[in-house]
């Protein structure tokens, strides 16, 4: 073997090149730890699951545990050197470091603005009780006046996350808790002494924080999910009311495009008709060109229904109707075969009935209760519109089987409905309440002696200037 091969076979190592390698596996190995805390943390991939549990941001979470590290830091310091009380430091600052080293370190990988995952909060709140538990136990365990702070992770556990996880923090908090119990050496005191306290109180502290555990946990998970499905079903309700908009939007631009498409149409139709009359009988073509005269008669029919149409529903905000009328109309687009729907108008004194134009609103939410009662009905429905100088009172009644009683109490409450193994989301009678309720109308939901009932009731003339601050 050559000299020169041998010694760049055995050479020594390059120090540089070795440094390079060494830095491009750190940028490397740090890049992948990265990219995994980013996916465990944020909710880029499990975001599905997560909608109906709420999500927290970083800053929000960061934020909460700066000021409980200020304050842990400010009260160990004070306690130790202000009031003479010797604490071991060196058990307790560390705990304090491990949160600053946390934000920090999740404020670097994945910035302030991401949202966190419900897993990830969830495991950040069980550190949080860990890193508390441990300085109570170096601090007098749940003598110390601070043991209540640990029923802060579980209330923001319960307030932001689904059962499982708001389960799991309050269980953790109860273990920690009856583990700061048993190993409860005294609360530190001066001169180097400590309070010992009886173990009846020891017992008694455990037994109030088990059940202020339970009972902070349970009511604010409850009001908690209570108002994220109000906010769930109140989108519904504005997504159901933006696609009634944009059908009654659709009758524009009909219009608009019958009348730009119908002068060409025209033109190609006298055109071809000019043809046809100059062509023979027996020409090769007379039979194309008779069925271009007759398509483009067929397309002029559709444009011009469809223009007619479009301009009716683009007048109906012009067009004044009585509310009876206006529910009928209702009644037959929405009603249902061998359902008969009656609909009778009876004055109570010499009020008239208000002529007005049901705005996409009022026309959803209408139609959804005459749905209703027609889908329920066993062959009748009756509507009936009262007219009295107190107010107008629209009642819907069928003769069906009536509200069931379990719900009765609850109608017009999101996601409340009888037919969820039908694919009803109990959202429609939640909406078309909402929607009523705008207009200043009462609604009341009972069962009458035929059936079903809804009665609807605005005060003096609450609905005629409610629908015209709508239209205007």
């Amino acid at each position: 073997m050559p000299i020169s091969a041998f010694s760049r076979r055995f050479s020594p190592p390059d120090p540089v090149a070795e440094a390079g390698a060494a830095a491009r596996l750190r940028t490397f190995l740090a890049g992948r730890l990265r990219e995994w805390l980013q996916r465990f943390l944020t909710d880029r991939d499990t975001g599905g699951d997560l909608a109906d549990h709420g999500r927290i941001g970083h800053y929000t979470l960061a934020l909460t545990r700066w000021v409980a590290v200020i304050g842990q830091l400010f009260t160990v310091l004070f306690v130790h050197f202000s009031l003479g009380i010797a604490l071991p430091l060196a058990w307790l600052l560390p705990a304090i470091a491990a949160s600053i080293l946390v934000n920090v370190g999740l404020g670097l990988v994945l910035g302030w603005s991401a949202r966190l995952s419900e897993r990830a909060v969830g495991w950040l709140f069980l550190f949080d009780l860990a890193q508390l538990a441990w300085l109570l136990h170096f601090t007098g365990g749940l003598a110390n006046p601070f043991a209540l702070l640990m029923l802060v992770p579980v209330a923001l556990a319960a307030g932001q996350l689904g059962r499982d996880w708001t389960i799991a923090v309050g269980l953790a908090a109860v273990a920690l808790a009856t583990v700061l119990a048993l190993t409860d050496d005294g609360l530190p005191w001066f001169d180097g002494t400590t309070l010992a306290f009886p173990p009846l109180y020891r017992v008694a502290v455990w037994t109030g924080f088990l059940v202020g555990t339970v009972l902070l946990a349970t009511y604010t998970f409850q009001f908690a999910e209570e108002a994220r499905r109000r906010a769930s079903a109140l989108v519904e309700a504005q997504l159901a009311l933006a696609r009634e908009r944009e059908m009654s939007a659709l009758g524009g631009q009909a219009a608009a495009a019958a009348h730009m498409l119908g002068s060409p149409l025209a033109t190609i139709n006298v055109a071809a008709r000019e043809v046809l009359a100059a062509l023979p009988a027996d020409h090769p073509l007379h039979e194309d060109v008779a069925c271009i005269v007759q398509e483009a008669e067929r397309c002029r029919e559709i444009l011009r229904g469809l223009g007619r149409h479009a301009r009716d529903r683009e007048l109906e905000r012009f067009t004044r109707i009585p509310l009876s009328r206006a529910l009928a109309e209702i009644a037959e687009e929405w009603g249902r075969e061998g359902v008969e729907v009656h609909v009778e108008t009876v004055p109570h004194d010499d009020t008239p009935e208000p002529e007005l134009t049901l705005p996409p609103e009022l026309r959803h939410a209408f139609a959804n209760l005459v749905e209703n009662a027609c889908e329920f009905a066993r062959g009748r429905v009756d509507i009936r519109v009262e007219l009295a100088r107190s107010g107008i009172t629209v009642t819907i009644e069928d003769d069906g089987p009536g509200f069931a009683p379990e719900i009765l109490d609850w109608l017009g409450e999101p996601y409340v409905s009888t037919r969820h193994g039908e694919g009803g989301l109990g959202l429609g009678v939640f909406i078309a309440k909402t929607l009523l309720e705008r207009t200043g109308a009462t609604i009341e939901f009972t069962n009458g002696a035929r059936g079903a009932r809804v009665r609807l009731h605005w005060p003096g003339d609450r609905l005629q200037r409610a629908i015209e601050e709508e239209t205007s």
